[in-house]
């Protein structure tokens, strides 16, 4: 019997707790990452929704933001909803000078693309590899504004990517864990070489 997938949870800011239970659901050893030694032993990370600019400083002030780098970087997978989607991309259009992502998968991507607060919506989602429509919550989503030729376009609102996959990192515009749909979660784990993983 394989051992069970150690999923990290990035718990700077946001709402961590329903991405933790969705994937315990699933059967993996979710935990949450709040400083570098957090990192040990976890085979992938979720990068959640919150506010872009603030987990990037938090990044920085918590430590993590060179080992995660590193991490990534070597290859670990990683799933990043909404602000998460916004830190992982190559290219943000609209961040604050100061603002870096870790450039992992090739998407250009703009803050709040949909609008504000008030203009948060949801939407029944076509989503390759799926094979009943997604219902998508989107809350000031980010979006795609280009993406590159290895990215992988899994479901598009009015023309525009929201959830997208380049190797070992997904992304989604929306928040896939406030609702008790766990298929994209499911989708995240599957992707694993389940040779590769940490012991």
């Amino acid at each position: 019997m394989q051992p069970a997938l150690r999923i990290g949870v990035l718990a700077l800011q946001g709402a961590t707790a329903a991405h933790t239970e969705a994937l315990s659901r699933l059967g993996a050893d979710a935990v949450t990452v709040k400083l570098p030694s957090d990192l040990e032993g976890i085979d992938g990370l979720v990068l959640p929704g919150g506010e872009s600019t603030t987990i990037s400083f938090l990044l920085d002030s918590s430590g993590l933001r060179e080992p995660l780098a590193t991490r990534l970087a070597a290859g670990m997978p990683a799933f990043g909803t909404c602000a998460g989607m916004i830190l992982l991309a190559t290219d943000v259009l609209d961040g604050r000078p100061d603002q870096q992502s870790f450039g992992v998968i090739d998407l250009a991507v703009r803050r709040n693309a949909f609008g504000r607060q008030l203009d948060s919506f949801e939407a029944d989602l076509a989503v390759r590899g799926l094979e009943a429509p997604f219902h998508a919550v989107f809350i000031r989503a980010p979006g795609v504004e280009s993406a590159g030729p290895g990215v992988e376009v899994l479901a598009e609102v009015d023309g525009r990517p929201v959830l997208c996959r380049q190797g070992a990192i997904m992304v989604s515009a929306f928040h896939p864990e406030l609702t008790d749909d766990l298929r994209l979660h499911e989708m995240f784990l599957d992707s694993f070489d389940r040779r590769e993983v940490s012991t």
